[in-house]
């Protein structure tokens, strides 16, 4: 079964570059497209697409208001963000207001495809310069230590209610907390290992107790579980 599309942008030349490429995979039929949130929200209730590529800046209800809205009426449906903006205004609201993932208009066309597929399948999509940069917003930072990362909390996007994941937050200890800080900014294991000073193999073990603890399935999905505690936890 195909995968139904709902494509949604302000700029008639993107709407058809994204449809012409879209349309050449076998397994994707566009449904419909929308040029502002209003008309997104409308045809989401219409058409019943399994995923909506959502620009952010438009007129009449902006792309924010409009996830917001579609996920709450449509907790099925999968908003996909697709926009030019990779500041933390536009990436944390976005995703607070639901959607499962945030890629940036200079994606490749086959990486965009796969984010669809992924986010289809549940599965939270980021573009590659954005888990970093979400996570450096979001720290915390500790009156009582001068590590960075040493007191970080995030919390369970992929899980909700969002207190599950708080609780698993505390069983992370402050060292997996630090290399939970590490994945966000994109290191690998082996960098990880030269930045601590620990073997690879004791990196290994800590990225696996964290993605663990924290019931998440990949890297990637460590920014925005730090996002969801933002909007759901007290102040810092």
């Amino acid at each position: 079964m195909k995968i139904k599309l709902l494509l949604v942008d302000d700029h008639q030349i993107v709407l058809k570059g994204i449809s012409f490429f879209l349309t050449m995979q076998p397994d994707f039929e566009i449904v419909g497209e929308a040029q502002n949130g209003q008309e997104a929200v409308k045809k989401a209730a219409e058409l019943q697409p399994d995923v909506i590529l959502m620009d952010l800046n438009m007129p009449v209800m902006d792309g924010i208001e409009a996830s917001s809205l579609i996920t709450s009426q449509h907790p099925h449906m999968k908003v996909l963000v697709l926009t030019s903006f990779s500041d933390q205004s536009h990436i944390v609201p976005a995703l607070q207001s639901g959607a499962a993932g945030y890629m940036l208009k200079d994606v490749e066309p086959e990486q965009l495809a796969e984010a669809i597929r992924s986010a289809h399948k549940g599965n939270i999509q980021l573009h590659p310069d954005i888990a970093g940069a979400l996570l450096t917003q979001l720290m915390p930072q500790p009156e009582t230590t001068a590590k960075t990362g040493e007191d970080t909390a995030v919390t369970e996007a992929a899980n909700r209610p969002e207190q599950k994941g708080r609780g698993a937050i505390e069983s992370l200890t402050p060292r997996e907390k630090e290399v939970l800080l590490l994945i966000a900014q994109g290191l690998s294991n082996k960098e990880i290992a030269h930045a601590l000073i620990v073997a690879e193999k004791t990196v290994k073990t800590h990225v696996s107790n964290i993605l663990g603890k924290l019931h998440l399935a990949d890297r990637t999905q460590a920014a925005l579980y730090a996002v969801q505690h933002q909007r759901t936890s007290p102040s810092q």
